[in-house]
């Protein structure tokens, strides 16, 4: 009976053994798959206008400093720093990503690279060597000029040498690598351009474009998958001194942050910028923003369908 037991215990462990075993070998020699997408069309201007839109993109709406500037916002957008360096460690439960070095040095930056290139990575979230992009942000359903305008940004900066380590993935990683990251394909075509105005329709443009605010403003899982109604809020940041809760900017009488307020409030409070020093929030790029995008962007907030979320805006370490 015993060695039977034995014999039967043997076979289930090398039951799951065995194709475990496989899957992790095919997983390791297979999670960079690559991808073939269609040309973009886009290229970079040495246009006055193309690179002062870039310019007010990256260093306003886009908050591209809050990953790829290390020395900090209000240095960047007066020019006394590196730049865009990269290298900003991000720890999360499928490894340790590596923001890129985005000036255009040749060998460490996007000097190397074509604008197909650059813009195929903000467009379809695809790499130089084919393979899928992390989608850390939401630029690809920008307009072609605005992409074009980036990248044409990007090129007149100065280039600085620095050589960012590649992602560190554990097996999670690889098998979200392999299984779970595509090119981006969106619903409909991003538009060829856009003309800022202060209506709702550019404010929508600018929120989910350019500014990423469902990124935060949403509440997510552990595994970084959107849980919660779209701008309600409640997504969880750690920071320094505590836990910050994404308020809910959607029009709930009882629990929308902004739902009382006029459109001066809501400028008001950007021209304000950070109330606690380690808040989140960028708030210095989006300090950046012209009042006629703020009042886009707050229209659009208002136009949205009211969720009642009340959200816990600030917990301290010691209260966790």
């Amino acid at each position: 009976m015993k060695r039977k037991l034995i014999k039967w215990t043997l076979r289930i462990a090398l039951g799951v053994t065995i194709p475990l075993a496989a899957l992790l070998l095919y997983v390791q020699f297979s999670y960079r798959q690559k991808f073939s997408t269609a040309p973009t069309g886009i290229r970079a201007s040495n246009s006055p206008e193309a690179i002062a839109r870039g310019r007010y993109l990256v260093t306003g709406p886009g908050h591209c400093e809050s990953c790829h500037a290390p020395d900090g916002t209000e240095r960047l957008q007066t020019g006394s720093l590196k730049g865009l360096i990269g290298g900003l460690e991000i720890k999360l439960p499928f490894g340790i990503i590596y923001t890129p070095n985005l000036t255009p040095d040749k060998a460490t930056g996007i000097g190397k690279y074509s604008d197909e290139v650059l813009a195929s990575a903000l467009r379809h979230s695809v790499k130089h060597d084919g393979t899928a992009l992390i989608p850390f942000m939401s630029y690809n359903t920008m307009s072609d000029e605005d992409i074009a305008a980036v990248i044409s940004y990007l090129r007149s900066i100065r280039p600085v040498p620095n050589d960012v380590p590649e992602h560190d993935l554990n097996i999670l990683g690889k098998i979200v690598h392999r299984f779970a990251l595509k090119p981006f394909q969106a619903g409909e075509a991003p538009p060829k351009s856009v003309v800022p105005d202060t209506t709702a329709r550019y404010g929508k443009y600018l929120a989910l474009s350019v500014g990423n605010c469902a990124g935060c403003h949403t509440n997510r899982g552990k595994t970084g998958d959107f849980i919660g109604a779209q701008f309600a809020g409640g997504y969880r940041m750690p920071a320094k001194t505590g836990t910050y809760g994404t308020p809910n900017l959607t029009p709930d009488p009882e629990t929308g942050t902004i739902a009382q307020w006029s459109v001066t409030d809501f400028i008001k409070r950007f021209r304000q910028g950070a109330l606690f020093p380690d808040s989140p929030m960028p708030w210095k790029s989006f300090g950046v923003l012209t009042d006629n995008d703020l009042k886009a962007l707050y229209y659009f907030l208002q136009s949205l369908e009211p969720v009642k979320n009340a959200v816990p805006r600030y917990t301290p370490h010691d209260a966790d």
